[in-house]
């Protein structure tokens, strides 16, 4: 990829929905002049409820596509399911950098004082061996209870779009970790989902000034500033973000997309 590397070339974050964007926050940070297209396969979701299998083929095959139309320098696979299943797949049919999302367990455990942490995820990412590494390696002697929350997508999905968020989808996330046994000590949440930032008042005020939520946006995006330093870039054209799904559903979005710098929007 080196050897056709232009400063337009942008940086590619790629997610089922819109959580990706926290991520996009955190790279606007450390890396303001960076060209970005930001991919939403919005027609694939949910993504937390479909096969290892079926998530695995289809964000392969929709990155490289977009990498062919698109020529970016790096990918982001800014969603945790798609990371924990199809990172490695990708990495093999694709030749640019690929930058992956894995839930933010090493620096909850470094953080936590009762030894208790409490993980929130779709359903697909909390039962993955990945996870169950992650664990093992930087968990151990420390009890990590997770939960599958896929309402808070929707939730987070709402929140950009303007609407109400449902309390009790939250509080249905706080309850269950807090009704596990032992969860009445959590005292750090890894939200291991990039949706779930975008909900991250309304958590804090579910769990309780007295737990730390944790997620891994700002590592992520210090790592694609790694990857790309050194490099030149130019914005020839304004950033864009992308959809798999209707153009018209996707517009309901736009100032959300604003308000991390994205003003054209465009169907894949």
């Amino acid at each position: 990829m080196e050897f056709n590397l232009s400063p337009e070339s942008p940086i590619l974050l790629f997610d089922s929905g819109v959580g990706g964007l926290s991520v996009l926050g955190e790279l606007r940070k450390v890396l303001p002049q960076a060209p970005v297209i930001y991919a939403s396969d919005q027609a694939g979701l949910p993504y937390g409820t479909k096969t290892e299998a079926q998530i695995a083929a289809r964000v392969s095959g929709l990155l490289g596509r977009m990498s062919e139309r698109y020529r970016p320098r790096l990918v982001c696979i800014a969603c945790n399911t798609a990371s924990t299943i199809a990172l490695g797949m990708v990495r093999e049919v694709l030749e640019v950098p690929i930058v992956g999302t894995v839930p933010a367990i090493k620096p909850a455990a470094a953080l936590s004082k009762s030894g208790v942490i409490g993980l929130l995820g779709t359903d697909a990412t909390i039962r993955q061996a990945y996870v169950d590494n992650l664990e093992r390696e930087f968990a151990n002697g420390k009890l990590l209870l997770r939960h599958a929350a896929p309402g808070l997508v929707e939730a987070a999905e709402m929140k950009l779009r303007g609407g109400v968020v449902d309390q009790g989808v939250i509080a249905s996330a706080v309850s269950g970790l807090r009704q596990q046994a032992q969860g009445e000590a959590i005292d750090t949440v890894v939200l291991a989902c990039t949706h779930f930032p975008l909900l991250r008042d309304e958590l804090e005020a579910g769990f309780g000034s007295d737990v730390t939520l944790i997620d891994g946006a700002e590592g992520i995006a210090n790592r694609i500033a790694d990857l790309t330093a050194g490099q030149e870039f130019s914005r020839s054209v304004p950033d864009m973000a992308i959809t798999t799904g209707a153009l018209a559903e996707f517009e309901g979005l736009r100032a959300a997309f604003s308000q991390y710098g994205i003003d054209a929007l465009d169907r894949f």
